[in-house]
């Protein structure tokens, strides 16, 4: 029997098929990797892990990195998993580098993090963290602030940020979609970039507290009222914070109707954003063309003539040059390696059969002598008789191996040196002392 399979209610095959269609959402090509390269710091890894959960859900947040991987290794496995960009953490002994790569052709853009916190610290500095889990089943807005510089940087930038995130159709899109937003800031004075991860809660306006707190699912204790009427009509009903953060600034007119209580189609409503982390400041370090070794487009410390800028083309010319050479120089030498083995393979073959075919001729031969021996004589031959007369004689190996020449009774016999010991050295063997 099968390993029975619990049922399903509507309301869950529902959710399902809500995630499986995407209205209004473009999301071909906005895939990411998100990984350290290197050594790093604990709180590096703790800011990866933070990175790879705002890019959620279009990238891989299980992905595994060894020491000896390479860019290579992750460009390769874009092209299987439909990757777009790659974001690579690198740490020197004093400053943090974050790495942005498109995905097949470039181009890197390559800022350097002048500080950074964790979603961790962020939560705990809160007072009410907003940390739904169902938040992150969805890819975040992305909000730009200030990018219109008239350099070319400013284009790269925009266009790099903006094609990480899918692009969303405002005429068709789920409001219930709309959870997150990044938000990034260019700080003209620092020429720094600010990027801030935030949740977006949308409130009913006009509403006071107890009416908010009757909407919503939990139902408030009233056991210390006598009457309805009393707990509507207390003081200190709206408190000063939120009379603050709502205004004609963050009042909407909700064009569809949202899951969350009190927020109606045609209603008017408050949003408010809430920072959950992780929160970067960093500077555009440089940009190059390809994918981290190509041409340095702009680089924030060093302004190049372009005399110099020629001479960098051409020496970088000679060595894609001679990197071609040693690469057909490489498959020339692999090919001619694979045919001198293919020859050797044969001729050992070759061999093989030759010897195959004496040992068949020897067998031939063999049955032709007792044919012949019958044939003549007319009588089958004896076996022992042509065994002896096929017998090979010994090969002789020469008188340069040397024997030991043994006695009958098994001892061996010790020759005696051919120079006779003068009486002097016998004397002198026995121990005996010679008078003069």
């Amino acid at each position: 029997m099968g390993r029975h399979r619990p049922r399903r209610g509507k309301a869950t095959k529902k959710s399902r098929a809500g995630l499986k269609v995407t209205t209004g959402e473009t999301t071909d090509g906005c895939a990411t990797f998100v990984f350290h390269k290197g050594k790093v710091a604990k709180n590096v890894q703790q800011l990866v892990r933070d990175m790879r959960r705002l890019m959620e859900p279009f990238t891989a947040s299980r992905l595994k990195v060894r020491k000896n991987n390479v860019i290579k290794d992750f460009v390769s496995a874009a092209g299987v998993f439909s990757v777009s960009h790659l974001v690579a953490f690198t740490q020197s002994e004093t400053t943090l580098y974050m790495k942005l790569i498109r995905i097949p052709r470039g181009p890197t853009l390559t800022f350097r993090i002048c500080s950074y916190s964790l979603t961790r610290d962020i939560i705990a500095s809160l007072k009410t963290p907003h940390m739904e889990p169902k938040q992150f089943l969805y890819h975040p807005l992305v909000v730009m602030n200030n990018f219109s510089g008239k350099g070319m940087e400013f284009k790269l930038m925009t266009s790099m940020f903006q094609n990480m995130f899918p692009s969303i159709n405002v005429e068709k899109v789920d409001l219930n979609h709309l959870r997150r937003c990044v938000v990034l800031n260019y700080n003209a004075e620092y020429q720094t970039i600010e990027f801030t991860h935030c949740n977006i809660q949308v409130s009913p306006v006009g509403l006071s507290k107890p009416v908010k707190k009757l909407i919503k699912a939990k139902v408030p204790d009233m056991s210390s009222y006598a009457d309805i009427a009393e707990y509507m009509t207390r003081d200190g009903n709206l408190s000063e914070s939120e009379g603050e953060m709502d205004g004609p600034a963050n009042e909407v007119t909700l064009p569809q109707k949202l899951t969350s209580r009190g927020n109606v189609e045609a209603g008017k409503s408050a949003i408010r954003m809430h920072e959950i982390g992780p929160r970067l400041v960093m500077k555009l370090h440089k940009i190059e063309e390809g994918i981290c070794d190509g041409e340095i487009l702009f680089h924030d410390l060093f302004n190049k003539t372009d005399e110099e800028i020629l001479k960098l083309k051409k020496e970088k010319e000679e060595r894609q040059q001679l990197k071609e050479e040693r690469r057909k120089r490489q498959e020339e030498n692999v090919r001619l390696k694979d045919a001198r083995k293919r020859r050797s393979e044969k001729s050992s073959s070759n061999t093989k059969s030759v010897k195959r075919d004496e040992s068949h001729t020897a067998l031939d031969t063999s049955d032709d002598d007792d044919d012949y021996f019958e044939k003549e004589v007319g009588v089958k031959p004896d076996p022992d008789i042509l065994k002896k007369a096929r017998k090979r004689p010994a090969v002789s190996h020469g008188n340069n191996r040397r024997f030991k020449k043994f006695k009958q009774g098994g001892s061996v016999e010790k020759k005696e040196s051919k120079t006779p010991a003068t009486p002097f050295k016998k004397h002198l063997r026995k121990g005996k002392n010679i008078r003069h």
